[in-house]
Order: structure tokens, then sequence, then C-alpha cells
């Protein structure tokens, strides 16, 4: 599993949809666990997101120690300092993503979420020393505008959840700063393994204040949340290694797609003509950044 896989566009692209597929999946159980009803199927009380996230690193911790030990992986050459704040930032960031989309639509969520790599290249100018052009730079302000657009800056509409999703986006930028700097060290699966572990931990500490007895069904959802993180993560490191980034990336924005389908399905709700607006845009910065980092690389 960590051999360097053979260059595959297909197979690229059919695995980063199949992550599009869970993680849309994670989104729409955690909108499930914050409202107490996934559709018209109680499923008890709304969990704290907390202890929604907690499930999350407790199952995927689960799911991928199971392939670590498969494949009697040791772990070595470890940076903890850029685990320990990769993890932190993760940790954060998901617990706001499953906040949000408790109270907001969730391909407005997700389209929000599409934001964390215009922050990435914004954080990379100080931290990384990376300089940025017109045409990065007009890119961010076109995802920027979209996300505006989607906060429904008026005080009739004005989604306040919403700045859970952008804040979200933010923290999760920064999570790619030190995801690049992980990639480039260590194999993936030591880092699926090390990220779960230390997020597992995080989250169990924090759950301990607002813990509460899940039904058997909330159970189940949790289960579902862990095991489908894991394999999206598993499915898009597979992706990006069979293909160049600028080929996959926009295949990754089908997240937005599925998020909307499994949110119409079963709470019945659909995006109105601002979502439809404001997502457009923040996709159109998304992928003419892509594509510009990709250029850049060559």
């Amino acid at each position: 599993m960590d051999e360097t896989p053979q260059h595959n566009p297909l197979l690229a692209a059919l695995l980063i949809l199949a992550a599009s597929v869970f993680i849309a999946f994670t989104t729409l159980l955690a909108k499930g666990l914050g409202t107490g009803f996934l559709g018209s199927m109680p499923l008890g009380e709304p969990l704290h997101p907390l202890q929604i996230s907690h499930g999350r690193f407790l199952f995927a911790f689960v799911a991928v120690s199971s392939v670590a030990w498969s494949f009697r992986l040791r772990p070595r050459a470890v940076n903890w300092k850029l685990h320990i704040g990769r993890t932190t930032l993760g940790w954060m960031g998901v617990t706001l993503m499953f906040a949000s989309v408790a109270f907001i639509p969730m391909a407005d969520a997700t389209a929000i979420s599409f934001l964390n790599p215009v922050f990435c290249m914004v954080f990379a100018i100080p931290l990384l020393g990376e300089k940025v052009g017109r045409i990065r730079w007009g890119a961010a302000i076109i995802a920027f505008v979209g996300a505006l657009i989607l906060l429904r800056p008026s005080a009739q509409s004005f989604q306040p959840a919403a700045l859970l999703a952008l804040t979200a986006a933010l923290i999760m930028g920064m999570e790619l700063i030190l995801i690049k700097l992980l990639t480039g060290r260590e194999r993936p699966l030591q880092i699926l393994l090390i990220n779960n572990t230390l997020g597992l931990m995080l989250a169990t500490v924090a759950v301990s204040f607002v813990w509460a007895a899940p039904t058997l069904a909330q159970w189940v959802a949790l289960v579902g949340i862990g095991f489908a993180m894991a394999a999206a993560q598993v499915c898009f490191l597979n992706g990006m290694a069979r293909a160049d980034a600028s080929f996959v990336a926009p295949f990754s924005y089908a997240t937005l797609i599925f998020a909307a389908l499994y949110d119409a399905a079963v709470f019945g709700t659909r995006p109105d003509l601002v979502s439809y607006i404001g997502a457009a845009i923040i996709l159109t910065g998304a992928l003419i950044l892509a594509l510009r980092e990709a250029k850049l690389r060559d």
C-alpha cells in the first residue's frame, strides 16, 4: 500500500468520485445526528457536535488501524509537531462542519468548505514563502464572492450558522499547509494512522464534557461516519497518487452534487437560486486556483 501506484487517470477519477460519495455521506449522517432525525426516522435526542466528531475519529481509527495492522505498518521518522498541529486543526474543522449542517443546507455547507484551498493559498504566503500572482488572487476573490452570496448578508436572510462552515474552511485551509509538509516526508498510511490516533485522543478528552449515551440508531450512524470517513481518506489519497492534481481536482467537486442529492432525498431540502449561484461562483474560483497551481508545478 505504500508502494508508488501506477499512473491511471480513469481509476484516479473513479477513486476521487468514490471519496466524494463517502464524504457527502458523512455530512448526511452528521446532519441526522445533529437534528435528531434522518429524514422521517427519529434517531434520538440531537448529539453535540463534539460527540459526532468523536464518533468520526473513533471508528475511523478502528478501520485505519486494522488496515495498518494487516500491512504490519511500523511508523518511522514521525514528525510529531506537524502531526499534532494537523490533527488539532482537522478535529476543529470537522467539528465545526458537523455543527453547521444541522442548521443550513448540506449543499451550502459543502460549497463553503471548498474555500479551504483558497485559505491554504493565503496561509502559504507567510508560512511557506510562496508568491501569489494576479491569477491566483483573482481566483481567490471569485471564490470569496461566492461565499458572501451563500452567507446571504441581509437582515432577513443572513444565516449565522454559515459562519461555522466558513470558519471550518479557514481552519481546514491551515490544515492543508501541514498536510503538504507531511506528505513529502511520510507515507500515506502512516499519516492516516497517526492522524486518526491523535484525533481520537483529542476528541475523547473533548467529548467527556458533553457525553450522552447514544441510542442504537445513533451508534449505527456514528459507526457509519467513522468508516465512511476512513474509506474517503483511502480513496482520496490513492486517487491523488494515480494522476495529476489538475486532472483529479474537478472530480472532488462532485461532493457538492452528492451532498445536494442526499439532502433532497432524505431531508427534502432543495437548493434555492442563491445556493446555485454562490456554489457555482465558489467552484469556479476553486477550479481556476487548482488549474493554476497545477501549471505552476509543471
